[in-house]
């Protein structure tokens, strides 16, 4: 690729040798180091190319191997500006087109977030203009390691966050951090405050790991929802085994138990289907920066619409993005037609609310033993219903109870003079 460029920088040509021995001109052009490619036969001779600088050297070696050269062809740059020398405007636009480009490239025109759930990227955005960083400003006044500091300083639940310029875009990838604990009043963290595991729901334990604090509890235990599982409490005793004092800690641990959720799921068989009429309105428009230009309006005073849109940011290869981008809003109208589902159709609706909802059980961390989910359909409505059978973790937090130890004084006797 980079020796087509080159050739083409340099201009080149294509020639037809003809006459009583065009071998003998290939092996002199051979001999004195005369580059030539693309070498085919033709009916008279062979065609080739060779640069600019070797075809003013071929005369001699024509004429010594009674050959004839005809020229077929200019290509390159050089024959490009000689072609067009008189269009002075369109080399003045070129030129300006470049300029320009590199103008662009010394701005960030976007700024893209990755990685963010909790915080939306308008919040983040207009963080980031209050601290000075915004479309439309210099490269060289970026600095990524600052943006970095500063969003991590701000949001503490964002425990990384990377900052890099790619193109004219400002790319800010986060992670955040989902377990994120709240402070308390004191400021401590709430992993120091005495807390007990419960259980969430009934069940029957199959494991327990616990970490800290004392299980109450052992596989193959049946428990009650509230029951306690771990004790945040530790007694203190003493030499005689009486209770002196209570130390508290959080609780860890891991408490699965096999448990029943009951499942229920109705859909009425007669049902409002959308029917599109066709009277469609459309509002493309052109976005310069905080610059709107647009033409038509999708306000209307259809009885029901539906509003969708798209926008595209205008860019110049991979990553140049360029300050422009342009849309189309549409409103479309459409009215309801009451329709009634068949008995193929609503089966396949219920199991599919069922196995979606048995994935979303499974992205929890929640195993699905097994099911005795049936469907019934009766004249308006079909449900599926049953009992789903887990194991699932069923540890939930709960405050510790602070008790105290009344601590008491024996009389000592009082001695008196007689």
């Amino acid at each position: 690729m980079i020796r087509s460029l080159l050739r083409y920088l340099k201009g080149y040509v294509r020639i037809r040798v003809e006459g009583y021995s065009p071998e003998r001109f290939l092996n002199m052009c051979s001999y004195h180091q005369i580059y030539i490619w693309g070498l085919a036969p033709s009916r008279k001779g062979y065609e080739m190319y060779l640069s600019v600088r070797d075809f003013r050297k071929i005369r001699p070696l024509a004429k010594k191997t009674h050959t004839k050269v005809v020229l077929t062809g200019r290509s390159g740059f050089p024959f490009f500006l000689f072609r067009y020398r008189k269009r002075k405007l369109f080399f003045i636009g070129l030129f300006l087109c470049t300029v320009l480009l590199k103008a662009y490239s010394m701005f960030i025109w976007d700024i893209h977030f990755e990685g963010n759930e909790k915080w939306p990227d308008e919040t983040l955005a207009e963080y980031l203009k209050e601290e000075g960083v915004s479309p439309f400003m210099l490269k060289s006044r970026v600095d990524c390691p600052g943006i970095v500091k500063s969003i991590r300083r701000e949001y503490n639940d964002i425990v990384w966050v990377s900052a890099s310029i790619d193109g004219s875009r400002l790319k800010i990838q986060v992670k955040e951090n989902e377990d994120t604990y709240p402070q308390d009043d004191a400021g401590s963290p709430e992993d120091e405050k005495p807390v007990d595991l419960v259980a969430a729901s009934d069940g029957t334990i199959t494991s327990i790991v616990t970490r800290s604090g004392i299980p109450q509890v052992h596989v193959g235990d049946q428990v009650k929802k509230g029951d306690i599982l771990v004790l945040g409490r530790v007694d203190v005793v003493d030499d005689s085994g009486e209770v002196v004092g209570y130390q508290y800690r959080h609780s860890d641990a891991d408490v699965f138990a096999d448990t029943q959720l009951l499942y229920e799921d109705t859909i009425p068989l007669a049902y409002q289907d959308k029917v599109y009429d066709g009277r469609v309105k459309y509002k493309p428009y052109l976005r310069l920066g905080d610059l709107t230009l647009s033409v038509g309006s999708t306000e209307n005073k259809y009885e029901y619409s539906e509003l969708s849109g798209i926008e595209r940011c205008l860019k110049a290869g991979e990553n140049f993005y360029l300050p422009v981008s342009w849309g189309l809003e549409t409103a479309r109208s459409y009215t309801f037609e009451e329709k009634t589902y068949s008995k193929e159709e609503i089966r396949e609706l219920l199991s599919g609310n069922f196995q979606r909802f048995c994935e979303d059980l499974e992205q929890k961390g929640v195993q699905i033993r097994e099911n005795n989910v049936t469907i019934s359909l009766s004249a308006d409505q079909a449900s599926a219903s049953g009992t789903v059978y887990l194991n699932e973790s069923i540890a939930e937090e709960a405050d510790t109870e602070i008790l105290t130890i009344e601590r008491k004084e024996t009389d000592e006797p009082v001695g008196t003079d007689d």
